[in-house]
């Protein structure tokens, strides 16, 4: 079956320069994070912590921009942080982030590396396709760790597939249904870039994650950039 991935016009004037790199990976082997990655995101941590302090951390170029993007969203940072922003916090308290699997540990560790959010989702019941738009306010929303189904607010920036949201504000909260597990064999990648971020680097963040999905998944994986000019494409599970 084909699927359409799409980021509707009124995202990009809304949001002047914004990009999403898209990472899609398929006959995915997810598994408990090996030594070797969980060291590299102890690495990424302590780095990190070297570069900035908690107190210092709304200096920061990268959660600045984040903050001013979902002002422009119309979304209060102070009340629903960036997902890079939340991750950042955890690192600079000395927390260190928790090994949950490979597939969810690769974002984390990319996230952190680069102070990008890169959400993995997992699409292997997806239904209708996936779409960043606005929300009319009727589609449904099962928040991770939760039974309880919500409303998005009219106008709120949502990822959907179709009428299910899979995450609410941008890039603020995932959707159980979304969640990466074991058994996952479909996975998708989000790496939300503002105008700051050039396409090459878009281009060398999604290649190494796909280096690693492919070298600790086994996955087979394809990559696109969706932006004004490229705001859809389509794609079919192998």
């Amino acid at each position: 079956m084909q699927y359409t991935y799409k980021i509707e016009n009124e995202i990009f004037n809304t949001i002047p320069g914004y990009q999403r790199g898209i990472v899609l990976g398929f006959d995915t082997e997810n598994n408990e994070s090996p030594t070797e990655l969980i060291s590299n995101l102890r690495e990424a941590e302590a780095d990190l912590r070297a570069q900035m302090s908690l107190p210092d951390i709304l200096q920061n170029p990268h959660i600045a921009a984040w903050r001013d993007a979902y002002r422009l969203a119309g979304i209060k940072p102070a009340d629903f942080r960036p997902s890079v922003e939340g991750l950042v916090r955890r690192v600079l308290r000395g927390d260190n982030l928790p090994s949950i699997n490979c597939i969810v540990d690769i974002g984390t560790l990319l996230s952190i590396k680069y102070l990008l959010p890169i959400g993995a989702h997992a699409i292997d019941h997806l239904k209708h396709g996936m779409s960043l738009r606005k929300a009319t306010g009727e589609e449904k929303f099962e928040p991770f760790g939760s039974n309880l189904t919500e409303n998005p607010n009219q106008g709120e920036i949502i990822f959907s597939d179709g009428n299910q949201v899979m995450t609410r504000r941008w890039t603020w909260r995932q959707a159980n249904h979304t969640i990466i597990a074991t058994q996952t064999k479909a996975v998708e990648y989000n790496i939300d870039a503002l105008s700051h971020i050039s396409n090459e680097s878009i281009h060398a963040i999604a290649a190494e994650t796909m280096n690693l999905l492919e070298k600790y998944c086994h996955a087979n994986c394809r990559f696109s950039i969706l932006n004004h000019e490229n705001p859809q494409i389509q794609f079919n599970f192998p």
